[in-house]
């Protein structure tokens, strides 16, 4: 139908690694998405069909870099980005590529390729089953093994706010990507905090017919430790007279909406699944 079996995912790559780590706002994607989506109008037929020909990357062996950056001063400081990169992958739509080595917490930077091709051969133990990039990888496979929506799904992102009054899509660094995967009546809502310094409270819209009022909402994935996947939050009805929703086109809109209040740790993403 569109001439090759797949093709690897450069427009999302020079992306989505920016906006992981808070460099580029969570629109950079989003506008992409819909470029993608207008371009490819009467070629592929609907958001689902779209996940069986673009593999996705975070970074690869041609890059001067690695996705994942460790600080010679902490080194742990940034592994949150690189699992809220990752669980962004492997949510999106695409086939996720993780570039070898990532599972293992490698890194690089230089002026050539050659400065992102570290070898594991040699090292002793090298494929580290306990190590926590590992850890989050076989989790985030296993979500989505699980979830078709994370598959085959449509795929809408999801205005928010702070206020609970004005809802729009994050146009500042640091902000907040939030989207749905739905596959009939599933839906699956991702939500990334990409500030590595502030917490984030607010609510995020959902589909209004999938959600009635009080829905409660599971936790399928977080790359915090700790988060208890016995807090569900519920679904909230905000009145049209009480809101106003910037859409991605400019055009303003009032409610009613439902929206899920979420709490989001510098750095944390959360895939969440609604309970029907």
């Amino acid at each position: 139908m569109t001439g090759v079996n797949a093709a690897l995912d450069f427009p999302l790559f020079y992306d989505l690694p920016g906006v992981a780590k808070g460099q580029l706002p969570p629109n950079s994607v989003i506008d992409m998405f819909a470029r993608r989506q207008q371009n490819q109008r009467g070629i592929v037929s609907t958001h689902g069909d779209a996940s069986r020909f673009f593999v996705t990357f975070l970074d690869n062996h041609d890059q001067h870099n690695r996705f994942y950056y460790s600080d010679a001063g902490d080194p742990h400081r940034f592994d949150d980005q690189a699992t809220l990169g990752l669980g962004c992958l492997f949510a999106l739509q695409g086939i996720p590529c993780v570039y070898y080595g990532t599972e293992q917490g490698l890194h690089g930077a230089g002026g050539s390729p050659e400065a992102v091709r570290e070898a594991l051969w040699g090292k002793p133990k090298a494929f580290d089953r306990s190590h926590p990039f590992f850890q989050a990888m076989r989790r985030l496979t296993a979500v989505r093994g699980e979830q078709p929506a994370l598959r085959y799904g449509r795929q809408y992102f999801r205005p928010l706010s702070g206020d609970g009054i004005h809802f729009g899509l994050s146009t500042f660094r640091n902000g907040v990507l939030a989207f749905s995967r739905i596959l009939n009546d599933q839906e699956v809502l991702v939500v990334a905090n990409t500030d590595a310094g502030e917490t984030w409270r607010g609510d995020v819209i959902v589909d209004y017919a999938l959600n009635p009022a009080k829905t409660p909402y599971k936790l399928l994935y977080s790359n915090k430790a700790g988060r208890s996947a016995s807090s569900r939050p519920r679904v909230v009805e905000r009145a049209g007279a009480n809101v106003e929703i910037h859409e991605a086109d400019g055009s303003a809109t009032h409610g009613p909406i439902r929206v899920l209040p979420v709490v989001l740790e510098a750095s944390e993403v959360r895939i969440l699944q609604g309970v029907v």
